[in-house]
């Protein structure tokens, strides 16, 4: 990129300047800039899921229906306590394999199921997924887990609306699926938006795992960047570099989550217009 400067630039920022601004700005450093992306994509998509699986959790589990109950209830309380780590790593790769195994049984004869030694069996239930296939499965992923937590939330959101407009509804013949639906819902977002912000930067915190599931993402690139660099030619070009890659990281995560705030705090004051007051 420096060479595209005139050189009356070059000369005025300096060789030390030139230098960085060339190091900064390689084919490698602008693919870490790029998986940015990766991150933000992961992190709305997941946080879309997590919401649809929250809303529906809560419905279940405020069902009449003892089964239906008893399954919202089984969702939002084992799911919990599952490390988002371990399922994260365990559902792409239960997916993908299943998937194979569905192939591999018309795909592959039977002496080849039957002889294998690895997985799949053979190579015609192979699948190659690429970058944007594993984010839709971490997506997918984070927001099992965290829709669990945000269920927990909207459960306790809706118990917050004031039962008296619960019962108003159901004396003019309200459904119950429409008491859910037109006053529950629509009215506790203002109580659920505080627990709903913990749960988008438990989220965000989260998509510094994508790494794990062959997503070259802003971890991936901060570790093999910050590595001590030996280019044949040069030799070593500098040392252990990665804390100053991961506290770059670090501020990038502090920005986020600064922006993050800032966005809930004008959907907390969006939310409570019209309303008395959401405080006991």
């Amino acid at each position: 990129m420096t060479d595209l400067l005139p050189q009356w630039l070059q000369d005025f920022l300096g060789n030390d300047i030139l230098f960085w601004l060339g190091y900064l700005t390689n084919g490698k450093h602008l693919a870490w800039y790029a998986s940015v992306q990766f991150t933000l994509f992961a992190a709305v998509a997941g946080a879309a899921v997590a919401l649809a699986m929250g809303l529906a959790g809560a419905t279940l589990r405020n069902s009449r229906f003892v089964p239906v109950r008893l399954l919202g209830m089984a969702y939002t309380n084992m799911t919990r306590g599952i490390p988002d780590v371990l399922f994260f790593i365990f559902f792409p790769l239960a997916f993908e394999q299943t998937v194979e195994w569905i192939i591999s049984r018309s795909a592959c004869s039977a002496e080849e199921i039957a002889t294998a030694t690895l997985w799949p069996p053979c190579p015609a239930a192979n699948l190659h997924f690429n970058t944007f296939e594993y984010l839709v499965l971490a997506s997918v992923s984070l927001g099992i887990v965290y829709g669990a937590f945000t269920a927990n939330v909207i459960f306790g959101a809706m118990h917050s609306v004031p039962p008296g407009q619960i019962e108003a509804a159901r004396a003019f013949g309200m459904s119950e699926s429409q008491v859910n639906w037109r006053i529950r819902i629509r009215q506790m977002w203002i109580y659920a938006l505080p627990g709903l912000s913990n749960v988008w930067m438990l989220l965000i915190k989260s998509t510094s795992l994508l790494s794990l599931v062959q997503i070259t993402d802003i971890v991936r690139w901060a570790n093999s960047l910050g590595a001590p660099n030996f280019v044949p030619t040069a030799g070593l070009m500098h040392p252990d570099w990665r804390w100053r890659y991961y506290l770059v990281l670090l501020v990038f995560y502090i920005i986020l989550t600064f922006v993050s705030e800032k966005g809930f705090a004008a959907l907390r004051r969006r939310a409570g217009r019209g309303m008395i007051s959401v405080e006991g």
